[in-house]
């Protein structure tokens, strides 16, 4: 009995070293089920051709705001003098058919990753705007924001609010008598940020 019991131990332990001597992977996966993702979108339809005259749209993942996040000096730690990844599991992605221009800057036809930048004093937002391009040649995921290099950056105005926003949410509104005047916002738990988006489409 007591032979069969030592060699039941070594059997288990010779398993164990063996296992433990196997080579870790060195790549391995994650995600492949559907994500809370949210879209923002603006078109512009012309009645006279029955036909769309171009889009905009905003395309993110949606975190969940944290408790801890209202501790303001826990909230200063992880965002002063960083670039935030704005959403959620993939990058957030601006994709435009028109020209447009965000807080006065020129922002051509294309795509754009985006991310969130607050300065050093913590005092002012800017919406940091990157290549997909460079970011794919590096295969970068948003996880690691700080390593993409900022393309340029447009301010954005602080907004009061009263109530939390417990998901992130991006939204794109305009005034009926002006169409072309949007304004993009952000609201993630009492975080409450802004930016005027003129839009260029042709009637």
């Amino acid at each position: 009995m007591k032979v069969c019991t030592v060699f039941g131990a070594l059997v288990v332990l010779l398993a164990v070293s063996a296992h433990a001597q196997q080579p870790q992977p060195t790549i391995v996966a994650e995600g492949g089920q559907p994500d809370d993702r949210a879209s923002a979108r603006v078109l512009y339809w012309n009645t006279n051709k029955n036909a769309a005259a171009g889009q905009f749209a905003i395309n993110y993942g949606r975190p969940v705001w944290k408790s801890v996040y209202d501790d303001t000096a826990k909230f200063d730690a992880l965002t002063i003098g960083k670039v935030w990844r704005m959403g959620s599991n993939f990058w957030t992605v601006l994709d435009t058919c028109l020209p447009l221009r965000v807080s006065g800057r020129e922002v051509p036809i294309g795509q754009y990753y985006l991310g969130l930048h607050r300065s050093a004093d913590g005092s002012n937002w800017s919406l940091a705007f990157i290549d997909p391009g460079k970011v794919r040649a590096a295969h970068l995921d948003a996880f690691d924001i700080q390593k993409a290099n900022v393309e340029f950056e447009v301010p954005m105005s602080i907004a009061k609010t009263e109530t939390k926003a417990e998901k992130l949410t991006i939204t794109l509104s305009y005034p009926k008598e002006n169409i072309r005047k949007v304004t993009l916002k952000l609201a993630w738990g009492n975080l409450v940020l802004t930016a005027p988006i003129d839009v260029n489409v042709m009637d």
